[in-house]
């Protein structure tokens, strides 16, 4: 009977390259969409950029722990990076948007409040 998880150092069978394969050409394809590079999305998920190449190689398995994360960084759900979902998944803000989001909360209140001005002004202009 085989392992329910798999170690490391244990070889890969060709069902799970082919599976592995298949999450690292749609975590390729939807970083791309997303236009996001290798750094950056190891740098949201926490790896190196050496990891993201190997998971979009197919060359290394993604972590189960990590998928989420992952699928936050991509704007997408965690069934569709590991391909069960038949249709596209409801994509959020895209990851440029989270980030520029991220930067905003980091900056001080009083220039985040001189952004967020700037923002309404320019949202209620174009609802007009």
């Amino acid at each position: 009977m085989r392992h329910l998880f798999r170690f490391e150092h244990d070889p890969m069978t060709h069902d799970e390259q082919a599976f592995f394969k298949a999450i690292g050409a749609r975590i390729a394809e939807l970083r791309k969409d997303s236009a996001i590079t290798q750094v950056q999305l190891a740098a949201t998920v926490g790896v190196s950029q050496q990891t993201v190449a190997s998971w979009e190689a197919g060359r290394r398995g993604v972590p189960v722990s990590l998928l989420p994360a992952l699928a936050r960084a991509l704007g997408t759900g965690v069934d569709t990076l590991v391909g069960q979902t038949s249709q596209p998944a409801k994509r959020g803000p895209t990851p440029k948007l989270l980030q520029q989001v991220e930067r905003l909360s980091q900056l001080p209140k009083a220039k985040q409040r001189m952004v967020m001005e700037i923002l309404d002004g320019v949202l209620n202009h174009g609802a007009r």
